[in-house]
């Protein structure tokens, strides 16, 4: 079409956070609705740090619904990309029936041109598609005037991505009901709950990881006797625990009841056959270190938690950061001692005593952690007002492609 003819796009673009798992969810009891075999609860990751950006364009003129990834352009057909747009063109035709005279009934017909980034690495168990489908999500609600519980909507996409609704500590509560409504997440306490928490995430790859989630799980719930016990007999008992933590800011009951939940759910990935490894030997090291360091001092100071991938994320407070991340330079050394091994919230110089480092005794594995991400608690998803973020042109195609 001409470009003097085009209709000028209406464009809308927001942000949506990464969320880390404390307790976890492995497992579907059904694939097509993606409904857990069990409750999880998450700590969503600030925004400064990781986030997905996502701008939907909508104009008479667009012929068909695409959609560009990280600068390229992939498959709109995807089911799981389906199934969110269907949710929420019928969540617009609802209320255009239900007879809401605010909503412009000529939105409902209009194609989509969806562009989408993350500024972390994606598929390398860093809650890539958690992010993205609750960015997508909470972007189309704006885009065709939806409003209401969008979690269930979201957890169409990827199971987590209803926890990235949420800021702060977030439950997906797994429901009982076969057609899914009662499947949703849940805000525990918000971002400013407990401000002296810390995150930092240790990147150990940033690659691809060689089995996904999706059909990791499905070969777990067949082949795993662990996964069930974990689902029916401890996870549940685990949930009330960790709110009471997290309620009560109680870091050594929250920092113990993550690294056995995390250590639990790498078992039932053992316990899958043939067997599942996320985890590498950067990922044990770190472990090592967590440990050792906590034992030195005779009181639990870290948590680590992995999903699955091998990178760590480790749970602290704010006190300990300095020294933990000069341990994490020590027994790992990077390729250079620059300011980029640190990115996110600053870090304070300290120095690491000897005594420290016999207690934890490890031999040094240069290279082994790539940088470190320093974050705390964020909020949930947000609408980006400033018209120069968007990812799509006037023209309404991507600004940036591959």
């Amino acid at each position: 079409m001409p470009e003097n003819t085009m209709e000028k796009p209406n464009i809308v673009t927001c942000t949506a956070p990464v969320n880390i798992a404390v307790i976890k969810y492995w497992g579907k009891r059904n694939e097509e609705l993606i409904l857990p075999i069990n409750s999880s609860l998450s700590v969503t990751l600030h925004q400064d740090q990781l986030k997905t950006t996502t701008t939907i364009a909508t104009s008479r003129s667009f012929k068909e619904d695409r959609i560009w990834l990280n600068g390229k352009e992939e498959d709109i057909t995807h089911p799981r990309l389906q199934s969110c747009l269907r949710e929420i063109r019928r969540l617009a035709r609802k209320r255009h029936n239900d007879g809401d005279p605010a909503l412009d009934p000529s939105v409902l017909s209009l194609k989509v041109h969806i562009c989408s980034v993350n500024n972390f690495p994606t598929a390398a168990g860093l809650a890539s598609s958690a992010a993205g489908f609750a960015c997508l999500v909470y972007t189309l609600a704006r885009v065709f005037g939806t409003e209401g519980e969008l979690s269930g909507i979201a957890r169409q996409g990827s199971g987590s991505a209803c926890r990235s609704m949420y800021g702060g500590f977030v439950q997906w509560i797994m429901g009982q009901k076969d057609d899914g409504k009662d499947s949703l997440a849940q805000q525990v306490e918000p971002e400013t709950h407990w401000p002296e928490l810390r995150i930092l995430v240790l990147v150990a790859s940033a690659e691809k990881k060689s089995v996904g989630s999706t059909s990791g799980m499905q070969t777990s719930v067949q082949t795993s006797c662990l996964l069930k016990h974990r689902a029916e007999s401890v996870v549940p008992g685990r949930m009330e625990e960790m709110i009471e933590a997290v309620r009560g800011k109680d870091f050594v009951a929250f920092a113990e009841l993550t690294m056995k939940d995390s250590n639990q759910f790498h078992a039932t990935c053992l316990d899958t056959y043939p067997p599942i490894f996320y985890l590498n030997s950067v990922s044990q090291q770190v472990i090592n270190l967590v440990h050792r360091y906590n034992r030195h001092y005779g009181e639990t100071r870290l948590a680590y938690t992995f999903d699955a991938g091998p990178n760590a994320v480790i749970y602290t407070l704010q006190q300990h950061v300095p020294e933990f991340v000069q341990a994490v330079q020590h027994f790992f050394p990077p390729e250079s001692n620059g300011g980029q091994f640190i990115q996110g919230l600053p870090v304070n110089q300290t120095a690491l005593s000897e005594e420290l480092k016999q207690a934890i005794g490890l031999e040094p594995m240069p290279k082994g952690i790539s940088y470190i991400i320093s974050t705390k608690a964020g909020p949930g998803p947000r609408v980006v007002e400033d018209p120069t973020q968007h990812l799509i042109g006037s023209d309404g195609m991507p600004k940036h492609t591959v």
